[in-house]
């Protein structure tokens, strides 16, 4: 699959769709880490910053993002009863690479092949975050607000502490 997110330019992707919405990002390129505290210390900041873009599946097969910082995880009853539904997924990275363009480390919901709706957890309001970039071995910074609201997401409790 990395040939495909290298042959796809996930990175030109997200920074094409972050320029068309007039998003400020800063991309860093990183070296691989093995865990999310490894990272946050390649990247200078703390794990609760660098904020994954997980991909959901909703039950009528469609998707969202979900935006949830790094000490957290996604509660799934506060995200089903947001959603008012009563059965969501994480699907397969295949899947996950289908509905994004990206692959698992890299997602992102700016520059997706699809636009699915965004959900951020309120925690990152307020922060300068890092999040995927589109493409392995770089990080992008973020104004969090900023993002949000470029993205029009939906921004609510939707996590829990790890």
């Amino acid at each position: 699959m990395a040939e495909q997110t290298a042959a796809g330019g996930g990175r030109e992707r997200f920074l094409a769709d972050a320029a068309a919405r007039g998003l400020n990002v800063e991309i860093v390129e990183r070296s691989a880490a093995r865990s999310l505290e490894e990272a946050a210390g390649i990247l200078g900041i703390r794990p609760a910053d660098i904020v994954k873009s997980l991909v959901v599946k909703h039950k009528d097969g469609s998707f969202l993002f979900a935006l949830v910082p790094g000490d957290r995880q996604i509660s799934w009853p506060k995200l089903r009863a947001l959603l008012g539904v009563n059965k969501l997924s994480l699907p397969a990275a295949e899947t996950a690479f289908e509905a994004t363009g990206y692959e698992r480390g890299t997602i992102t919901p700016l520059g997706s092949t699809r636009p699915w709706p965004v959900y951020a957890d309120q925690s990152i309001q307020g922060r300068r975050i890092s999040m995927g970039a589109g493409e392995h071995g770089y990080s992008a910074f973020v104004d969090a607000d900023a993002l949000t609201a470029a993205l029009g997401a939906v921004v609510a409790d939707i996590t829990d502490p790890n």
